[in-house]
């Protein structure tokens, strides 16, 4: 099935126009035309049929002839508070992959040993939107703009959350603390792992030290294993 994904769609929605980049697509590429239908969602957890009514391939117009609701297939809810790698494409990797397995939230987080303070949040989404429609996943995750450690740190939190550092402590595998069909928040470091001074704050908030392995991983690897860990406890 080809998805397409439009936000702005929604259960009173009657009509939808394509911008010039879809409409090429859907013409020209996927050779559609009148009368064919076409499968959309607003990422939001809802799946549109829509009947082609006038195909161009600079404006390709659509009626919406059914509506379903999808509801999205992990019964959890799993928060990544992820560090930006330097090479970019290392976490974008980490979105894509991310997103296909399931995850509901992103967000980017600045941190002492961070090698990379910028990201470009237009391209992660639409890596992200990329991905949710070639998992055909109607639940789109949410992706907030980078924010400092301890700002991130400051934020009201519901459910559990968790810091994997590789500092020599104790720290109880994921696999054991996370609760099923539960709210998680796990905070993934930088390269050179989050400072001692940092991990200490946490520590002080009572954020639970997790493992992720024995393996020194990077960081969009130990995000990965964390998302993957999850998925697989609420199995």
């Amino acid at each position: 099935m080809q998805l397409f994904y439009n936000s702005e769609l929604s259960k009173e929605t009657q009509q939808i126009t394509f911008d010039k980049i879809e409409s090429k697509h859907i013409v020209r590429v996927l050779r559609k035309k009148e009368g064919d239908i076409l499968k959309i969602t607003n990422g939001k957890g809802f799946l549109f049929a829509a009947e082609i009514s006038f195909a161009n391939d600079k404006r390709c117009a659509a009626n919406i002839i059914k509506v379903e609701e999808k509801p999205k297939p992990w019964n959890y809810y799993l928060h990544i508070a992820i560090a930006p790698t330097k090479n970019n494409d290392r976490l974008e990797w980490f979105l894509e992959k991310a997103t296909e397995i399931g995850i509901d939230e992103i967000t980017p987080i600045i941190c002492v040993n961070s090698e990379r303070r910028v990201v470009k949040l237009e391209r992660f989404e639409k890596i992200i939107q990329s991905a949710m429609k070639q998992s055909l996943k109607f639940t789109l995750p949410k992706l907030n703009a980078p924010i400092k450690f301890n700002e991130f740190l400051n934020q009201d939190f519901e459910g559990q959350i968790c810091i994997a550092h590789c500092e020599d402590q104790i720290k109880n595998p994921l696999k054991a603390i996370v609760k099923p069909k539960e709210k998680t928040t796990i905070l993934i470091g930088p390269e050179g792992d989050f400072s001692t001074k940092e991990i200490e704050k946490a520590l002080s908030l009572n954020l639970t030290p997790i493992s992720l392995g024995e393996s020194r991983l990077r960081t969009e690897t130990a995000g990965l294993v964390a998302v993957n860990i999850v998925s697989f406890v609420n199995q």
